[in-house]
């Protein structure tokens, strides 16, 4: 094909989206959207229907969506130079475009008139919505805003594309750029084999020492720098991987420190075009939470909450370390608070959670979990064969070769309702971190039309596999795989007739549930022994480490609880109060801040904004709603008690989440879903209660 990112292809042929194609793929989307925008201009207001306005507004832009989103895709995992100049190139026309549609008077007055009709009526519920939700997402945008500030809105948008496009790019290189190689054997001491062996390989890969003299090769990226800091007996090695940290998004040319302030000027200053106090003002409006206000004071009563657990936990920490030093420790330093608590978590129950990795080999743990989702929500999931960097018949083609590829298929009417792709560890071409996409929102069936399946994506960072083992997760990368599937079957399974209220297209304060809801499958016993089976033995976890396991679930919860708040407090404190800050050093910024929502510690670190891509890596992110995470723990925490009430692997509990959370989308408010399920609203008990601070 002469444009290989706009081909419709279900199984993505992605050795042909190569970067020559970029420019030339690009553009053409853009002509042919600009094509269906302008049937929409033409139309008269007699002429407009449902059908010839808001659905083909719908459809308008899908062959631009295509191309940018596979496009953007291999940015995040296979990132080149090459290819990452086409997209910089690209990226101000798309975003131009794309922020212009909202603002084109022509297309909203196309809108209004059907808007206006006597039409509406006869829509459907779905409908309805859709068209409501259109409207507000145009006024949003400014579409009522006179020409002179239209421009500027469409200028900070491009702006906006560009400095977190630079900032993404910077946090990527400046996370590749460093490396840590250990030349002493002893310097590992305390660190588990397993990451010591995989340490070794990957000096090894990288021409650094040889088999009869190893040596030992560190990152940034969690799974080698993540079991230094908590086991490492050298203090000096865990000091350096800290400093080699703290360098993300500081060093050099790679400082996103102006970025920041720039993100934040300008989507101030859109919101204030806009009519709004704020930018979370501008954000939330549509969302649970509403205001900036209303989320700041939800994380500050939370805060309020876990605060005397908080300290608690810091004092008998540094308690244990007194003890164990034989001195008084007034302050740790960073990089000791994870070792230290690791020890002391050892020693009070007496639980290693590297006991539990032999248990968790990434196939057990996926193969499990397709079991435990098949049992829930009557679903069934095939592994297909793949192939990198070819064609092969029956095969699909991925765009690594660790990659995977699952269809997945209604166990009651054998329908395929998705597929979707894998990628589970780490690599330099990659960005940090695990995240759910979409590739392609399908439709249920609509009248005579067959229903068009899903596609979507989960990767992660997580352990690769080291010599003949396979890659063997530890249990926080375990619940980070049901975290993603749960946004994964939120999008596959939406039955929403209308793609853009479809799947995790629902308001981000009630985005995290269906992932959150799975985590607790991954504590639960019954579960549990569905996919925690040794790799060697194929036996479950014994009941004596999994007693352990449990006791020590809620060790300094109040710790664990209080860094998830700080950095939900750090987002809306810069954007609902950015002019108290201005002019202020960052870091300065970041200690004003966090006052009471960090321990206090013998050397300061630099504000983790310099690498905090959830809020600063695009236009929007998720800027002003990192606070959701907290907010839909509230809501999995309450929801999971109708699971445990009437059975977590209860069918019929979970076809009525299935029917009333995942398959919904935004086809209705969040809340009405929500009380849908539960029969009434959210309540805080449960999840204070399952974190041990009730």
């Amino acid at each position: 094909m002469n444009h290989p990112f706009l081909a419709e292809d279900y199984h993505i042929r992605w050795s042909t989206l190569t970067p020559d194609h970029i420019e030339a793929d690009t553009n053409k989307a853009i002509e042919l959207a600009e094509a269906n925008l302008t049937t929409i201009r033409a139309l008269k207001p007699e002429a407009v229907t449902y059908e010839n306005t808001f659905l083909a507004l719908e459809n308008a832009t899908d062959d631009l969506g295509r191309v940018w989103g596979r496009l953007n895709h291999l940015d995040s995992v296979s990132n080149n130079d090459e290819q990452r100049e086409g997209l910089n190139k690209m990226l101000p026309a798309v975003s131009a475009f794309f922020s212009s549609i909202s603002l084109d008077a022509e297309i909203w007055a196309a809108l209004k008139a059907f808007r206006d009709s006597d039409g509406v009526s006869a829509l459907n519920d779905v409908q309805k919505r859709f068209v409501e939700e259109t409207c507000a997402d145009f006024v949003s945008s400014g579409a009522d805003l006179p020409d002179d500030k239209k421009s500027r809105v469409a200028e900070i948008d491009a702006e906006l594309s560009a400095v977190t496009q630079k900032f993404s790019e910077n946090v990527i290189d400046s996370t590749n750029d460093w490396e840590l190689i250990v030349h002493d054997p002893a310097r590992l001491a305390g660190l588990p084999e397993m990451a010591k062996e995989g340490a070794r390989q990957d000096a090894l890969a990288k021409g650094h020492g040889s088999e009869d003299e190893p040596k030992w090769r560190f990152t940034l990226q969690y799974p080698s720098m993540g079991p230094v800091m908590q086991y490492a007996d050298d203090d000096s090695l865990r000091k350096e991987i800290w400093e080699g940290g703290n360098q993300i998004g500081l060093k050099g040319d790679w400082d996103n420190t102006d970025a920041i302030w720039t993100t934040l000027k300008l989507r101030q200053e859109k919101a204030e075009i806009l009519g709004k106090k704020n930018f979370p003002d501008m954000i939330l409006e549509r969302r649970m939470a509403k205001t900036g206000d209303a989320a700041l004071a939800f994380t500050e009563d939370l805060h309020e909450k876990v605060q005397d657990a908080f300290i608690q936990d810091d004092k008998e920490l540094k308690a244990y370390i007194s003890k164990q030093k034989g001195e008084t420790v007034e302050l740790l330093e960073p990089w000791e608070v994870g070792y230290w608590s690791e020890k002391r978590r050892k020693e009070e129950y007496d639980f290693d959670s590297e006991l539990l990795r032999p248990y968790f080999s990434v196939e057990n743990v996926m193969s499990g979990m397709f079991d435990i989702m098949s049992t829930l929500f009557g679903l069934r999931i095939e592994e297909r064969e793949t192939v990198f960097g070819s064609d092969k018949e029956g095969a699909v083609q991925v765009w690594h070769e660790e990659c995977s590829f699952y269809d997945l298929f209604d166990a009651k009417s054998d329908e395929l309702l998705g597929s979707f792709y894998a990628d589970w560890h780490p690599r330099q071409s990659k960005r940090g971190g695990a995240w759910m996409n979409s590739l392609k929102t399908g439709l249920p069936p609509i009248g005579s039309n067959a229903r068009q399946p899903h596609l979507g994506l989960i990767i992660g960072n997580m352990t690769k596999p080291v010599g003949d083992k396979p890659a063997l997760l530890d249990h926080r990368e375990v619940e980070t795989i049901f975290h993603e599937f749960g946004h994964l079957i939120h999008h596959l399974l939406s039955e929403v007739e209308v793609k853009s209220l479809a799947g995790t297209n629902v308001p981000w304060d009630f985005v995290e549930l269906p992932s959150q809801i799975l985590e607790n499958y991954c504590w639960d016993r019954q579960t549990l022994d569905m996919f925690a089976k040794h790799h060697e033995t194929g036996e479950t976890i014994p009941d004596e480490l999994f007693d352990k396991m449990v006791a020590a679930k809620n060790y300094m919860s109040g710790s664990g609880f209080m860094r998830q708040l700080a950095m939900g407090k750090l987002d809306l404190e810069l954007h609902v109060n950015l002019d108290k800050y201005l002019g202020m050093e960052l870091d300065d910024v970041d200690k004003l801040i966090l006052a009471d929502y960090k321990t206090k510690l013998a050397t300061s670190s630099p504000s983790v904004a310099r690498r905090f891509s959830h809020l600063f890596s695009g236009a929007v992110a998720y800027a002003s709603g990192y606070y959701s995470y907290k907010w839909s723990e509230v809501l999995d925490a309450d929801a999971f008690t109708r699971f445990q009430k009437e059975g977590i692997l209860n069918a019929d509990t979970g076809a009525s989440f299935r029917k009333e959370i995942l398959s919904r989308g935004n086809s209705r408010p969040a809340d009405e879903s929500y009380r849908a399920f539960m029969g009434r609203d959210p309540e805080l008990t449960p999840l204070l209660e399952r974190a041990g601070l009730a």
